[in-house]
């Protein structure tokens, strides 16, 4: 997954750390060769925030905290949590009954907010992959470059997916008709522009970046106690309003006295 940090800050062009006027040849190399590794330096961010995303297994790690990959989803909870590092450029899914909040522990993570969480939902029988993004709020940092970051997120989250498709290969494969269900993307903002929900259709197409994505709302569970919604209660207790066509508080994506993202 492409750095939300980092990356955000494009270096510009580097000058040559010296040139010798005595227009020695060995020199005169050695110049040409440190000023093609630093304009090769100067692009790799570039091709990385602006190139196609890619999915590499190798730098995945996958975490599996009290959770059976033969149970089906509706049965218990089943959350992802994953995680970038800007230091090994690897990948860390958690896949738990809730958020695992040790990942997003440490300074980084609270100044970047580069995690996405997911978790499985049944909504009057059908199943669906709801994943959380933060785009903006939190500290002024972030409200800097909310397009930016929701570019960034919308990129790499065919990349995300193939991950969670990945490191939960078991389950998919012993249940394949969860390859069906429907993904949703909820996009956290404190800008109204990009605090918005997207269907990016079933999970076999969302992995794709040519997938097809509106603009829409899920259907909401049952109000009263039923056998066809599960879980009742979400274990991603991000709380905020969406903006698509003026609904507010989402059924299930709300937590009792959590506070909203500018606050966050």
């Amino acid at each position: 997954m492409c750095s939300l940090s980092a990356n955000m800050l494009l270096p510009t062009k580097l000058k040559p750390a010296y040139s010798d006027k005595r227009g020695n040849s060995t020199n005169s190399l050695l110049v040409s060769n440190t000023r093609s590794k630093r304009k090769n330096q100067s692009v790799v961010p570039m091709a990385r925030l602006f190139g196609p995303a890619i999915f590499e297994s190798s730098k995945l790690k996958v975490l599996f905290l009290g959770v059976d990959d033969k149970k089906h989803p509706p049965t218990l909870p089943r959350t992802y949590t994953l995680t970038h590092s800007d230091i090994t450029a690897k990948l860390t899914l958690a896949i738990s009954h809730s958020i695992n909040n040790s990942q997003l522990e440490g300074w980084a993570n609270r100044l970047y907010r580069d995690e996405v969480v997911a978790e499985w939902k049944k909504v009057k029988g059908d199943m669906s992959l709801h994943v959380h993004c933060h785009i903006s709020g939190g500290h002024f940092l972030l409200d800097l470059f909310p397009k930016l970051r929701y570019y960034i997120f919308s990129k790499e989250l065919p990349v995300v997916l193939k991950a969670i498709v990945h490191g939960d290969g078991n389950l998919l494969n012993n249940y394949p008709d969860l390859q069906e269900a429907l993904v949703w993307v909820y996009f956290h903002s404190n800008a109204d522009e990009f605090n918005r929900v997207e269907c990016w259709g079933p999970l076999w197409e969302a992995t794709s970046s040519d997938g097809h994505r509106t603009q829409t709302l899920p259907q909401t569970r049952c109000k009263d106690e039923c056998s066809c919604c599960f879980p009742q209660v979400s274990s991603i207790p991000w709380s905020h309003s969406l903006s698509n066509e003026g609904v507010t508080d989402y059924p299930g994506t709300q937590a009792e006295g959590m506070p909203k993202p500018e606050k966050l």
